[in-house]
């Protein structure tokens, strides 16, 4: 795909993530002000670049191309909602998916049941409507939704597993260091009355 069919593609993909955007920052202060405590700690938003797109459609298989993008990828917008305790990330799921509007098309609990590697955290892709002036389309995208422990252990595993040398060596003990940070968390998680 040219630059230009990048630019124009990914349009409506900023916008429905734009869009979610706004919702989470308004759950989170009508959280704040009824609750008298934040549930997000950060969040972090991106949409996929032009080389990154084209590289994971020819993993997949497809071509390079606006159509396949579309047909094939749901992760295009991007938001990672970083959260404090897990029960923050159910209750944040719990509010999203009472919004009529979106629709929920696939999610993950890797907090329940982790990846093999020791992963943990939840990925929901919704359809998000964006409004044109032809009429209204939707468009995905994902939520991850970590706690602080998770995000941290999943950024030094891409950068010592995935992107480092001593990948096998390190990566038995991601799941020991996974399993510290839960105990961790959850013994913190503890202190909290409900």
């Amino acid at each position: 795909m040219t630059e230009e069919e990048y630019l124009s593609f990914i349009q409506p993909y900023e916008d429905a993530l734009n869009n979610i955007q706004v919702r989470i920052d308004v759950l989170n202060k009508d959280y704040r002000r009824k609750q008298l405590n934040y549930p997000i700690h950060h969040v972090q938003y991106r949409i996929k670049q032009k080389e990154s797109i084209e590289n994971k459609l020819i993993r997949c298989g497809k071509d390079t191309t606006t159509d396949a993008a579309r047909n094939c990828l749901t992760d295009i917008g991007g938001i990672r909602v970083i959260c404090y305790f897990v029960r923050d990330i159910y209750g944040i799921v719990d509010l999203l998916r009472k919004q009529t509007d979106i629709v929920v098309i696939k999610e993950s609990d890797y907090i329940r049941t982790p990846k093999g590697n020791g992963y943990r955290s939840y990925h929901i892709v919704f359809g998000v409507p964006v409004y044109h002036t032809d009429g209204m389309e939707y468009y995905p995208v994902e939520i991850q939704l970590r706690t602080m422990a998770m995000d941290f252990w999943a950024s030094m595993e891409h950068r010592i597993c995935y992107k480092g040398e001593k990948k096998d060596e390190a990566a038995a003990e991601f799941i020991n260091y996974g399993a510290a940070l839960k105990q961790m968390e959850e013994e913190m998680e503890g202190f909290l009355s409900d």
